[in-house]
């Protein structure tokens, strides 16, 4: 065997030391060789620092003996050693090294906007895709392969709290990672299980991050400090400067465009409704992509301006990707219809009840007729509670006893108000005002209420298709 000079131990490189066959990867260092043992996992990945001229760690050249005819064997097992030689030379033939270790065939327009990534020197990206085209999909991609060319080591997901743990589910699905969650109720658990006083933002490589969680002054800052080199931020339009208020007055704003003012800081915002009708809140999010994008005229912008900002922007409906580069992609179409069905005794009197208060709630004086406006939207919100299940709608009959006992007079109103927010918040483990109604409503922007027969069948009752599953549960055999 061949003894290597420093200079020649490049990556891709097989070279033979303690007792075992290594590839060369890459190193930040010169004097740091890095390996990984021939068909060995990443956890077996070693350092060697070679100004200690160790005899042992010295590598030599990695030679394999010539085949024999003993060394013969059958068809399957050729056929394995073919498929897997196969595989492996996918990860470094192409010009992507992610796609062969996932777990899942994307689609071609979804690689898109991991092109668009690798065009840049810091990945700084507002995916905008219709909802169902696969924008957490496209962020993954472009997470492994930034993972497996060494320009990130760690990566963060800030998301709504009820998208935590779809978060980490789709990551452990899609990339084998195991992400942790970092939110309210974990944050404690996670502390103790790290030595030494690192926090879980610096220990943990791979975070799922509740944005309610984490926008707070005591935590920002720590965060702002040291997140990983990459952030994903979901449902981006959330986190839109209000017209008229400053960066601080939102703290999810004030969050994110810290993180963005970072030096060589990476950031990817998802979202499928980046614009609400308010060009300063849109401009606003274009502002995290760079800061001079905030104050284009998008209107009166030139062909140039816009050549830039597609750089960095990218938005399609599913119109635009059913037919792509030759691939269909079939979208499913929605039927809406109503499904009828037995209720059990005692959800069938819960239900009539809840009718009659809310026909109660609702038939104040006329003469105030703003505030019958809030007790109408109230009366709806306990409805659609109701509908989703009868613990919800006992939650949000508790919730309106506590906040009447505060309400007189002109805070009646501001109190039903409240009731609406926290009754339309659903999932909000930090209870944060911010988060839910708003949020939704911007995601799922063709959702419309559906009115209830105010007089159902004995028995019976119709319900919109969304709430179909959840009354099935509780709906009578």
């Amino acid at each position: 065997m061949t003894a290597f000079s420093q200079s020649s131990l490049q990556p891709g490189k097989l070279v033979s030391l303690r007792g075992r066959d290594w590839i060369v990867l890459p190193s930040e260092d010169r004097d740091l060789l890095v390996v990984k043992p021939l068909g060995g996992s990443d956890d077996e990945i070693a350092g060697i620092y070679l100004p200690l001229a160790i005899a042992s760690d010295r590598p030599a050249d990695a030679r394999f003996e010539a085949p024999a005819a003993a060394d013969l064997g059958d068809i399957s097992s050729a056929r394995l050693l073919y498929d897997s030689a196969r595989l492996a030379f996918r990860n470094g033939a192409g010009p992507f090294r992610a796609l062969a270790k996932l777990s899942f065939r994307p689609r071609s327009y979804q690689m898109v906007p991991l092109i668009m990534a690798l065009r840049q020197e810091s990945v700084r990206l507002l995916i905008a895709d219709d909802v169902g085209v696969g924008k957490t999909v496209e962020a993954l991609l472009i997470v492994k392969e930034l993972l497996e060319r060494r320009k990130i080591k760690r990566f963060a997901v800030v998301c709504l709290p009820h998208l935590c743990e779809q978060w980490q589910a789709e990551i452990r699905a899609k990339l084998d990672m195991e992400a942790v969650i970092i939110r309210s109720n974990t944050q404690a658990r996670l502390d103790r299980q790290i030595q030494g006083d690192t926090s879980v933002y610096d220990y943990y490589p791979y975070q799922v991050i509740s944005i309610d969680f984490i926008k707070s002054d005591t935590r920002r800052d720590v965060f702002v400090e040291q997140c990983p080199e990459l952030v994903i931020v979901d449902e981006t339009h959330t986190c839109a400067r209000p017209t008229g208020a400053s960066n601080s007055q939102q703290q999810r704003y004030h969050l994110i465009s810290r993180i963005a003012v970072k030096p060589g800081q990476q950031l990817i915002m998802l979202t499928a409704t980046p614009h609400s009708g308010k060009p300063e809140e849109f401009q606003s999010l274009l502002g995290l992509l760079r800061p001079d994008f905030e104050f284009i005229d998008l209107p009166n912008s030139s062909q140039a301006q816009r050549r830039e900002l597609a750089r960095y922007f990218i938005q399609r409906k599913r119109g635009d990707v059913e037919k792509w580069l030759g691939e269909d992609t079939p979208f499913p179409e929605r039927d809406a219809f109503e499904w009828p069905y037995e209720l059990s005794p005692a959800y069938l009197q819960f239900f009539e009840e809840i009718i009659d208060f809310a026909r109660r709630l609702i038939a104040t004086d006329s003469a105030q007729e703003r505030r019958q406006r809030v007790q109408y939207w109230t009366a709806l919100a306990l409805l659609r509670g109701v509908m989703s299940s009868p613990s919800a709608g006992v939650e949000m009959l508790n919730t309106r006893l506590t906040n009447l006992a505060a309400a007189v007079g002109d805070d009646a109103e501001v109190s039903a108000a409240a009731d609406v927010a926290q009754l339309e918040l659903g999932d909000n483990p930090v209870r944060d005002t911010e988060s839910g109604c708003r949020e939704r409503q911007h995601a799922h922007p063709d959702r419309r209420t559906q009115r209830l027969d105010p007089a159902p069948a004995p028995g019976t009752a119709r319900v919109c298709p969304a709430a179909r599953t959840a009354w099935q549960h509780q709906a009578r055999p």
